[in-house]
């Protein structure tokens, strides 16, 4: 049976969201191993990453850095409390929001943190300047999706 090009672009190997995807959930479960050391999940430790840059975030801006709503984040920063790395209270100016704080404790594992990102780097495998070039492309499509809101 002779295949018409008309539905080209419905095969899986002309889409880009499918290696996307597909490398989304490798790259996540490459840094499993690492992450268990620490105790962390992958969702627990790009909070972490925004804690150690920042000490103090309040929710809000934590959802938008991370592109999660409050339904995902809710359960892991109440985890991350629970386990001490850092602490939620409510902004005395706007009573809906949270102010999280770094502790002591979740600063501790920053140091330990530091070993994680060269080790994914090399199960990547891509030198510097593919990773820059990947880093700007991503960050570009995400964007211009963001600004674009198709199907909305």
């Amino acid at each position: 049976m002779k295949r018409s090009k008309k539905y080209d672009t419905l095969k899986l190997e002309n889409q880009v969201c499918f290696p996307l995807y597909a490398c989304s959930k490798e790259l996540v479960s490459q840094y499993t191993p690492s992450l268990k050391k620490l105790g962390l999940t992958y969702t627990q430790y790009i909070v972490m990453m925004v804690m150690w840059e920042h000490e103090s975030v309040s929710s809000r801006d934590l959802a938008q850095k991370l592109h999660l709503d409050y339904g995902t984040l809710t359960p892991v920063l109440k985890k991350l409390e629970s386990i001490g790395y850092l602490t939620r209270q409510r902004d005395p100016e706007d009573e809906r929001l949270l102010i999280l704080n770094l502790t002591d404790k979740g600063e501790a594992i920053k140091d330990e943190a530091l070993k994680i990102p060269p080790c994914i780097a090399s199960c990547v495998g891509l030198n510097e300047e593919e990773f820059k070039m990947l880093y700007i492309l991503t960050y570009k499509a995400l964007s211009n999706m963001e600004n674009a809101k198709c199907n909305k």
